[in-house]
């Protein structure tokens, strides 16, 4: 959603937003092409916290407002915060079945899920 969002609103190319953001070009080309991760895309961006997330990064990363160790811990954080907000556990609960031994999500939030 990030390398979407560099490219369709900051006019980055496929090449420097796979850069970027740490990843290939062919990676990107398939996810905006519809080859790969299609249904899971579509998914995560009618998740409006994490559409939100999404753009406020490639905001970030448009502005060049810091290094790739920076988008990395922004990638971590975002993923910490919809872990707590329980919008990331949601999500993969909807999408596959999660074991009780599941220890990602904080543990007050995994029994709310059962």
């Amino acid at each position: 959603m990030v390398a979407k969002e560099l490219i369709e609103k900051h006019k980055f190319s496929q090449v420097r937003a796979a850069r970027e953001i740490g990843t290939t070009q062919a990676a990107i080309s398939q996810y905006l092409y519809s080859k790969r991760g299609t249904k899971k895309l579509h998914e995560l961006e009618a998740a409006i916290e994490i559409r939100q997330i999404a753009e406020q990064m490639a905001q970030e990363i448009a502005a060049n407002n810091g290094s790739s160790t920076d988008v990395l811990v922004k990638f971590c954080d975002s993923c910490r915060s919809l872990r707590s907000s329980r919008a990331l556990c949601k999500l993969h609960r909807d999408l596959v079945a999660i074991p009780n031994s599941c220890s990602i999500c904080p543990e007050t939030l995994q029994a709310s899920f059962r």
